[in-house]
């Protein structure tokens, strides 16, 4: 294994961010386990994130740093629950005393802080904490990287914006992995609507780093939200070789890919993207962001009116040992949406009563907090238009629309959301809904001009009578 070429003690000293331990080795592979997290891709000459993490605690088995990223990066994962999973409650617990035990720096006495905060649940503190260090320590690119995903899990849009531009001035472009903080602040302003600044920021992450994904998958996302469907195709197709080396990623921009499709009516592409890269890499991986892609194109393709129900079936293997994991709403919303699709009303039954039972307990877990006003409301109103009540469904879902923000992930994301209440609105006997369902579709229009699929659903709704 060569770690050769990243940070040792002294490198990280000499940037103002000393970790407390005297080995070298150590050092380099929290650099390499760091690296792999921000270019989104396992490196295989470091042993890729597994092999690296385990380097790592090897190498200082009392690296109180080292216990806050390998813990840190399985927390951000969402894919387990501290409830459920003993061996991560352990990890985080051995962090906690290992702090306690050692004479540590403020900066990471608040990095285990932060970490703790994450464990329980309590997203927004946890960001606070991360922002505390980078008021401090604004190059500290682990608590940038981390409130970038607690923002994310929040749907704080805003914040996602302004923690990079905080932080910007004080990088160099000498400094590693400076070229992809543009990829970060480039999200921040997509996510805020400022489509032109973002995408010329993305580009200029490109111009330093082709290979970079999460700047890609911005552009990708101004695209999809300017609704310039054949730009999008163009830009994925022309970059693939580039961003598909960041395997934690390729899956995601994908999808990106087949919503291009999806909007086009080509559902066929759309399909062919799914099960040669989406699903073949969800069922490799089980990585959360990669089920979540699965879950939303099927949904969306049946809302087109494609049958998928064999892939609803296979899709469900793999989210239904989640089905009591309840970490964020949005992973319970799309785990709902395979055994919806797959026809699982029993799993969906127990998915929707494990949240309502969560959402009585006492804590800070924002998720839970959030889950009776939004994440039980929301699920109820899944399984009600799957039963074919669709006047039930806009009555659930119309009062949310403002607050799923809050539920997390990006607006294309989220998009799902507003055409399943726009398709439920038009199925609905209620005059008053299906004109709803008109206003939607123009409201929608004005957002993203000139969307196919908005066109398509407009027709429909104004044959209506």
């Amino acid at each position: 294994m060569s770690a050769s070429s990243f940070r040792d003690c002294e490198a990280w000293r000499a940037e103002g961010l000393p970790l407390s331990t005297s080995s070298n080795e150590a050092c380099k592979l929290y650099d390499a386990v760091l690296t792999q997290y921000v270019k989104w891709q396992n490196d295989e000459t470091v042993g890729g994130f597994d092999g690296s993490m385990s380097a790592l605690r090897a190498a200082d088995p009392n690296f109180v740093m080292g216990h806050v990223i390998s813990t840190g990066l399985e927390l951000a994962a969402t894919g387990t629950s501290l409830r459920l999973n003993k061996s991560l409650a352990d990890n985080v617990k051995r962090t906690l005393e290992l702090a306690n035990s050692q004479d540590i720096s403020p900066r990471e006495r608040l990095h285990v802080k932060a970490m703790e905060l994450f464990s329980v649940g309590d997203f927004p503190k946890a960001s606070n904490v991360w922002e505390d260090i980078l008021v401090e320590h604004p190059t500290d690119m682990l608590a940038l990287k981390f409130a970038h995903d607690a923002y994310f899990y929040c749907g704080a849009q805003n914040q996602l914006r302004d923690s990079v531009a905080r932080v910007l001035p004080y990088w160099k472009p000498q400094m590693p992995l400076f070229g992809y903080l543009k990829g970060m602040y480039s999200f921040g302003l997509l996510e805020t609507r400022f489509y032109d600044q973002a995408e010329k920021v993305a580009m200029e992450g490109l111009a330093l780093n082709p290979e970079d994904a999460w700047s890609v998958h911005s552009v990708a996302h101004v695209y999809e939200m300017r609704a310039e469907v054949d730009k999008g195709l163009k830009f994925m197709e022309s970059r693939e070789n580039d961003w598909k080396v960041s395997d934690i990623l390729a899956s995601h921009n994908y999808w990106h890919w087949a919503l291009y499709f999806v909007e086009k009516r080509q559902y066929e592409a759309a399909l062919e993207i799914f099960d040669s890269q989406i699903f073949r890499r969800c069922k490799a991986t089980g990585s959360m962001l990669d089920v979540v892609d699965a879950t939303s194109l099927l949904y969306r393709l049946e809302m087109e009116g494609v049958c998928v129900k064999d892939r609803w079936r296979e899709l469900l293997q793999v989210t239904k040992p989640h089905t009591d994991d309840h970490v964020t709403l949005f992973n319970d919303v799309h785990f709902l949406m395979a055994s919806l699709g797959a026809k699982e009303s029993a799993t969906s039954q127990r998915l929707l009563e494990g949240l309502q039972e969560l959402v009585k307990a006492p804590g800070e877990n924002y998720q839970h907090k959030l889950g009776g006003t939004l994440g039980v409301p929301m699920c109820q109103a899944m399984i009600e238009y799957d039963q074919g009540n669709y006047n039930r469904a806009v009555e659930l879902l119309y009062p949310l629309r403002y607050d799923i923000v809050k539920m997390g992930g990006s607006d294309a994301q989220r998009d799902i959301f507003n055409q399943l209440l726009i398709h439920a609105a038009m199925k609905s006997e209620d005059k008053h809904h299906q004109k709803l369902g008109r206003c939607l579709l123009v409201e929608r229009d004005a957002v993203r001009p000139g969307s196919p699929m908005t066109n398509r659903l407009m027709q429909k709704a104004l044959a209506l009578h």
